[in-house]
């Protein structure tokens, strides 16, 4: 992820690293717990920096003003289709998947 280094997303992720991400939307849910890195845009490694701009075709690199790059890593994921299934729907856990 990406967004301007000043924005309040920014500031609270510098602040609390423990992150909560609900994915993609309601009908087909993935909900990612992770921890948050942040990388400025002159720090960020460019081998994630191109990717993100292959991905998005955007390089906030390349933009006015600063920007964060942030990088979550996944502790606990659990992944659902409609209420019906939600039995069993950790599928990662202290950030390895279950089989």
């Amino acid at each position: 992820m990406c967004t301007g280094a000043g924005s309040a997303t920014a500031r609270n992720v510098r602040a609390e690293p423990r992150v909560h991400l609900g994915l993609p939307d309601t009908a087909d849910v993935v909900l990612l717990h992770g921890e948050a890195e942040c990388f400025p845009d002159d720090e960020v490694p460019g081998e994630a920096a191109e990717a993100f701009c292959g991905k998005f075709g955007w390089d906030p690199r390349a933009e006015e003003g600063a920007f964060l790059y942030i990088r979550v890593v996944p502790r606990t994921v659990r992944a659902w289709r409609g209420e019906p299934e939600l039995r069993g729907r950790v599928v990662m856990r202290d950030g390895a998947w279950r089989e």
